[in-house]
């Protein structure tokens, strides 16, 4: 509880350290739930039913999806129609994102999510004596997930969903009462989506240039980017602005040791510091730090990143204890998009993050009950 409370604990900590204590405020409420999750849900670990909320939650997520992805063709067709026939598949994801109301990297967090654990399930079922609809149901379930993965098209999150694949698919492979129909399954749904994929690479050119040349481009640029001709267009989403980014907040942190700028403060200081150093780019569309543990090594100094280590590694910590492909899965996706992002600064990161590693919390400690429970009964 205390290891899942900590970043709210951090801020409680260093809360005198804010310039602004009612924009401290209203930093410190975004993290409530930091403290409250633990104390309702592994206070009540015993009727926490993991894999029955999981399984709402995917197909919950998945028609959400469905329903907007309906909503986004209807109210703006000419958006969908454009992408369909291969113009400006850059801002696709984005505009998508948009039209929902949610920042693209973070809807893709959670779709990741979705798309790895329906594929879990999916080949779960397939070992059962589920009827075949059921099963249909699961596959559709699970190609929907991946779809949208693909249609918000951002870079850390289809590593994750990928890595997760390829999770999931070992664990099942690797069980003791894997059958030879399960590994040829799991063997078929890997060379599925690795098709899936080729296919919609094949139809979005786009992605060819996003994963490949885009990445890379103008890394001679860094802290620099106003010398390139319009940067909006030319570097915007490239490494070498997050490189940019990162340079100026370690610099900034620095200034800052040893107990940061404060929770409240961190992005103004940020963009005040752009500013400075006459990076207007950068200035101009206040880029906060894009990276988790940067982020609180400038609120908090030290201590900060050592804290979102601990954070974040427990989610490790517990897939290696429940050997559960999900949680496994589920701490590489929040890890990588950590690096890139910092979505313990957005509530819905807070939450997301909050709320499942409480819910894998509870059904670690329902194994270690079960494991006690049978020592005494051996006993």
């Amino acid at each position: 509880m205390i290891v899942i409370a900590a970043p709210f604990l951090m801020e409680m900590l260093f809360f005198g350290n804010n310039d602004s204590y009612a924009i401290g405020l209203k930093s410190l409420e975004k993290s409530l739930s930091l403290l409250f999750f633990p104390i309702f849900i592994i206070g009540n670990y015993q009727r926490i039913q993991f894999l029955k909320i999981l399984k709402a939650y995917c197909i919950g997520t998945t028609l959400i999806m469905v329903f907007f992805f309906v909503r986004f063709i209807v109210l703006y067709p000419e958006h969908f129609f454009k992408y369909l026939n291969g113009i400006h598949l850059w801002e696709m994801g984005y505009v998508f994102s948009d039209s929902i109301g949610i920042h693209a990297p973070a809807l893709n967090m959670h779709l990741a999510f979705v798309a790895f654990s329906n594929l879990y399930f999916l080949l779960e079922t397939s070992k059962t004596n589920y009827n075949k609809w059921y099963k249909i149901g699961d596959l559709v379930l699970f190609i929907s997930s991946f779809f949208f993965v693909l249609y918000v098209n951002t870079r850390m999150a289809l590593l994750g969903t990928l890595f997760g694949f390829m999770v999931v698919g070992y664990f099942q492979i690797s069980k003791r009462d894997s059958s030879k129909i399960i590994f040829k399954r799991a063997i078929v749904m890997l060379l599925l989506i690795g098709s899936v994929l080729f296919l919609f690479i094949q139809k979005n050119p786009f992605m060819k240039e996003k994963y490949s040349t885009q990445i890379f481009s103008n890394m001679d640029k860094v802290g620099k980017l106003d010398a390139i001709d319009h940067p909006e267009i030319a570097v915007y989403s490239s490494f070498v602005t997050r490189l940019s980014i990162w340079k100026s907040a370690w610099e900034l942190s620095l200034k800052n040791l040893p107990f940061g700028v404060g929770a409240s403060d961190g992005k103004i200081e940020l963009v005040k510091y752009f500013k400075e150093t006459n990076q207007i780019f950068l200035a101009k569309y206040e880029f906060p730090t894009h990276n988790q543990f940067l982020d609180y090594l400038l609120k908090f100094g030290i201590l900060g990143p050592i804290v979102a280590l601990f954070y974040i590694g427990f989610i490790a910590y517990l897939g290696i204890k429940t050997k559960n492909a999900v949680v496994l899965s589920f701490f590489f996706l929040f890890f990588i998009s950590n690096l890139t992002d910092d979505f313990l600064l957005r509530f819905d990161g807070i939450v997301f993050s909050g709320l499942w590693i409480s819910i894998f919390a509870s059904y670690w400690l329902q194994q270690k009950s079960k494991r006690v429970a049978n020592n005494i009964f051996l006993e």
